[in-house]
């Protein structure tokens, strides 16, 4: 990485935390997904509302918001961010028997939030594993990705089509 300096070690090539002390706050957003495959059984609970464990979606979406909440918890030199607003979405695709989950997060900050919205995806699709491994053991979780950001020095940056708002 010739000419660029890796922002997350010191001098002596120790992790740290970045220091944005100096940097301005700015409005950010970020939109993350991810998708939530499973075989017919467990699609046809879900489409049928008669998951066992109850509502699949308020419970994943409740607990994508909170683990949006506690990144700087999880995740090893994240700042802790005053979220503003944390959204998670499902969309339902029973044709190909997939969940795609989609979280908005943003905030007024020195840093961005993607790392908050990828979390609320990813713990929302855990959450979805969690409803239906009673039906189905073999669910698989991929495409954790970020779709869209904004805000900060680097500005917006978004996947195809992708717009902030849910």
């Amino acid at each position: 990485m010739e000419g660029s300096t890796l922002t997350h070690l010191d001098r002596e090539g120790r992790a740290q935390m970045v220091d944005v002390s100096q940097k301005p706050s700015t409005s950010r957003v970020a939109v993350a997904s991810c998708m939530v495959k499973m075989g017919k059984k467990a699609m046809d609970a879900l489409v049928e509302k008669s998951v066992p464990k109850g509502d699949v979606y308020s419970t994943a979406r409740i607990a994508g918001i909170l683990a949006a909440k506690r990144v700087d918890e999880l995740i090893p030199l994240c700042h802790p961010l005053p979220l503003n607003f944390v959204q998670v979405e499902f969309e339902l695709l029973p044709d190909v028997q997939t969940v795609k989950i989609t979280a908005e997060a943003r905030t007024d900050a020195k840093t961005g939030v993607e790392m908050e919205a990828m979390t609320a995806v990813s713990i929302a699709a855990l959450t979805v594993y969690d409803m239906l491994k009673g039906i189905e053991k073999g669910i698989t979780i991929t495409d954790i990705q970020l779709e869209y950001k904004s805000g900060g020095k680097s500005g917006v940056w978004k996947r195809g089509d992708c717009s902030p708002t849910l």
